[in-house]
């Protein structure tokens, strides 16, 4: 009843998460395309051509300044029309087939890190690959000298055998928005009864403490599983993201991972006296968590002490278990740690916000 006399709750149940989902899925992603290319061709020879076209071929690489200033092409990278500068210098082909050996410069914006290794290491691939078919073209060996056979892999990629980012993201990003939801909408569930003055007449009521707490929390928890089991449905409709794994499993432990959120944002409204200040601590708590939950860099790649901190944050350990069940199909003692984990936190954060709500009769 409370929800639907609030008709701001509303969109934000219920519209807000499709738009977000739908849009985030497309908009996170580390797949690094369309990397803007500027030559410097001072050699304009076929070899240089060759490498030009497998620049053009690449599906990473967007080559659409040519040059024969180095200084204009880094101009071009300075007002950041272009990310890198391939530098071809004269007689590059002849230094290669009479020296055995000649040099291509490579500059790269680095500001991000990140997008900078992974252009830096797509170049250095393509060179590569030129220079084998350069090798096999023209390098000739004295009679009965033959090279090495080469070694053939056959590889594969186990659960997500066509690298779809979208695969990777959107059960991250399904668990970053039943969190908002749950932590936010509860984070203001009591404080706005403390600004509408109806709180006093719940303190007045026979009513337990964990009889309020549990009518606080059960429509939140019922609300976030619907949303869940939308949200599934549309990364599979849309995006068809493969379930290998167990639903029930998932969705017994989002039951224990929403007794958690809930948990804190309940604690969170007993202790606010305003809903602004709900949302300022709510927020304060949720970028902490998605930060550090593994959603967009590996929580293997942080500091230990980072890692150590992370056991704390109940995120972190819902998109761990969503990645494994949903594409890797772990089963209940797969993630038999991460349930007894949250089992203790679920029990310590309700029973602090039932604690920490003072009922005076």
């Amino acid at each position: 009843m409370q929800i639907v006399r609030n008709k701001m709750m509303l969109p934000f149940i219920f519209v807000v998460p499709i738009v977000q989902l739908l849009i985030l899925v497309h908009a996170a992603t580390f797949e690094m395309k369309n990397i803007k290319v500027a030559v410097v061709d001072n050699d304009l020879s076929y070899a240089s051509h060759r490498l030009v076209s497998k620049l053009k071929g690449s599906p990473f690489f967007n080559v659409n300044n040519y040059s024969f200033s180095i200084k204009e092409a880094e101009a071009e990278l300075k007002k950041d029309k272009v990310d890198v500068i391939v530098n071809i210098p004269a007689k590059f082909e002849q230094k290669l087939f009479k020296e055995n050996n000649s040099d291509i410069q490579l500059l790269v914006n680095a500001i991000n890190g990140t997008s900078a290794g992974l252009a830096n290491a797509y170049l250095i691939a393509i060179i590569g690959d030129l220079n084998r078919e350069l090798i096999d073209e023209y390098v000739s060996l004295p009679q009965g000298i033959s090279l090495p056979p080469n070694i053939n892999v056959n590889y594969s990629f186990w659960y997500n055998p066509e690298l779809n980012f979208k695969t990777f993201m959107l059960p991250g990003i399904l668990v970053l928005l039943v969190t908002i939801i749950a932590l936010f909408l509860t984070g203001m569930n009591i404080v706005r009864e403390k600004e509408i003055g109806t709180i006093e007449q719940i303190n007045v009521t026979p009513i337990k403490k964990y009889q309020f707490i549990i009518g606080k929390l059960l429509p939140f928890l019922l609300i976030s599983l619907f949303e869940l089991a939308f949200g599934l449905m549309l990364g599979k409709l849309f995006f068809g993201i493969p379930v290998v794994g167990s639903i029930g499993l998932i969705f017994m432990f989002a039951v224990l991972y929403l007794l958690v959120i809930l948990g804190i944002g309940l604690f969170i409204s007993t202790i606010s006296n305003t809903q602004q200040q709900s949302m300022f601590i709510s927020w304060f708590f949720i970028v902490i968590f998605i930060l550090m939950s593994g959603l967009f860099t590996s929580v293997e790649s942080m500091p230990e002490w980072a890692q150590n901190v992370n056991i704390i944050n109940p995120v972190a350990y819902f998109i761990k278990v969503m990645r494994m069940v949903m594409l890797k199909g772990s089963g209940f003692y797969d993630i038999l740690d991460e349930i007894i984990a949250l089992l203790i936190y679920a029990f310590v954060i309700l029973s602090l916000a039932t604690w920490r709500y003072r009922k005076t009769s």
